[in-house]
């Protein structure tokens, strides 16, 4: 066990599927109060039974994370529910339906990309924090990518919204720090989510070819990350990114 969480609360974002859902299935194996929040009430509720059947508790809650008015009911929810938020991974997100060429790049899409992936995090982290205040401790942990520190090509809106995330988890971090409240992010690079697994062959084998250790992320090994960064054993860990992509940014 990484450390006592049983009984702390810990929220996932975008918990219904992929790397969201081993995020909040391994806060439930340590003993925490789930909140699964995602906008696919039978996705998020897959992940709930999922958590339960294995002994843990968890709770469904939806939100989009790019409307104001659901994140804050959201962290509401939970202070009423609860009392305290011990924990929060802000993992909701999207990603371009396809690369683009930048003359040609769809401003609809910029705007829906930007507004769930990036506005998302800082709406999420404005309001856990003023939760996390009044308790004077907390861990926030704020999924970006390999994106976050690499180009992406034809993906405007996705690599910028990623490289944001790690520019707000820094800012946020260093305004806070003090307070008894860490953020940090994490950047996974190609990961074996289902999204990723439907893809060709082809294409993930192309993604091994190009990661030095010669196969693709565990969401379970994303997820251990970001245990470790809510957890005691990260005490003086803040503002900072840790990258999750068996090698590739190396060269």
């Amino acid at each position: 066990m990484i450390n006592n969480m049983t009984g702390k609360t810990a929220l996932v974002t975008g918990s219904g599927s992929g790397i969201g859902r081993s995020i909040a299935i391994a806060f439930g194996e340590q003993g925490a109060n789930v909140i699964v929040s995602d906008i696919s009430e039978k996705n998020a509720n897959e992940t709930v039974d999922i958590i339960k059947k294995s002994g843990g508790n968890a709770f469904f809650i939806e939100c989009d994370v790019s409307v104001k008015d659901d994140v804050q009911e959201l962290i509401i929810g939970i202070e009423k529910e609860f009392g305290t938020l011990d924990y929060a991974c802000n993992n909701a997100g999207i990603h371009n339906p396809e690369p683009e060429y930048l003359p040609d790049a769809d401003e609809d899409t910029w705007d829906r990309i930007i507004s769930v992936n990036l506005k998302g995090v800082f709406l999420c982290m404005k309001y856990e924090t003023q939760l996390m205040l009044k308790q004077r401790s907390g861990a926030i942990v704020n999924i970006s990518s390999l994106s976050g520190l690499l180009a992406e090509s034809g993906c405007y809106a996705y690599t910028a919204s990623k490289h944001g995330i790690l520019g707000l988890t820094k800012t946020a971090a260093y305004d806070i720090a003090g307070s008894g409240i860490r953020i940090n992010a994490v950047c996974p690079g190609a990961v074996l989510t289902p999204g990723l697994a439907a893809a060709p062959e082809k294409f993930r084998q192309e993604l091994r070819e190009k990661t030095p250790v010669g196969r693709l992320g565990k969401p379970e090994e994303v997820a251990s990350a970001v245990l470790w960064l809510c957890s005691d054993l990260a005490g003086y860990v803040t503002g900072t990114g840790i990258v999750i992509d068996g090698g590739v940014s190396t060269v």
